[in-house]
């Protein structure tokens, strides 16, 4: 008696039981859904990313500014490299101009010397010259004189070769940077300032004077 009457309790609790369990999982599921909603819509009206805010573009006239800025520095960096590129071909061709006159002048003070080997040369042979007499059965001084010429004549060959040459100035116009003036002759039959005869001779090596030519000068006769 006692079993039927709760087996008979139990099917009446049963289905309480039943909607009482159920109710708390779906409150539980409204408020589940209303903090998603809450957050969404917190998410949506959160401040804004800053990268999507609109940028202001530079106005036209400072991009002008800016433009002719930069051609003016491009004209000026230009202009800085012509000149350091013309600086340096300039300074290549002074080197280079000192070092072909290195090599063309380098053996000017040996010039210098030889060409008082060719002046006593040149007298010592003209001594000869006057010296020789045909008649003479034993003609030495004649070939000491040939000798002598044909050697003045190979130095004056070499001295050719080499760029060394011997001025001539009798007859033209006195020039300060070749001629020394050393005495002056009346101008008979010869214009005034022009060079009458030469006491030495001078030489010039590639052009360039290493002796001056000792000269006289005619000038008018005075009465």
């Amino acid at each position: 008696m006692a079993g039927r009457s709760l087996r008979a309790a139990r099917h009446h609790l049963n289905p309480l039981l039943s909607l009482g369990a159920q109710r708390p999982s779906r409150d539980c599921l409204c408020v589940f859904s209303t903090a998603a909603q809450q957050r969404s819509t917190g998410d949506e009206c959160g401040p804004e990313d800053p990268r999507d805010e609109p940028r202001h573009p530079l106005s036209e006239r400072t991009l002008e500014l800016k433009a002719s800025k930069l051609e003016e520095q491009v004209r000026d960096l230009t202009e800085r490299y012509r000149k350091a590129l013309a600086d340096s071909e300039n300074v290549r061709r002074r080197t280079q101009k000192f070092v072909e006159d290195a090599k063309l002048f380098g053996i000017q003070s040996f010039c210098k010397d030889l060409v008082e080997v060719a002046d006593i040369m040149e007298k010592t042979t003209e001594t000869a010259a006057r010296e020789a007499e045909p008649s003479d059965p034993k003609p030495t001084l004649k070939k000491i004189y040939e000798g002598l010429s044909l050697i003045e004549a190979k130095l004056q060959s070499v001295f050719a070769k080499h760029g060394l040459q011997k001025m001539n100035p009798v007859g033209g116009k006195y020039d300060p940077y070749d001629h020394e003036i050393v005495c002056h002759v009346p101008a008979e039959g010869m214009q005034p300032g022009t060079v009458a005869l030469v006491t030495q001779d001078g030489y010039k090596l590639h052009g360039r004077t290493i002796r001056h030519a000792h000269v006289g000068v005619a000038v008018e006769s005075q009465e």
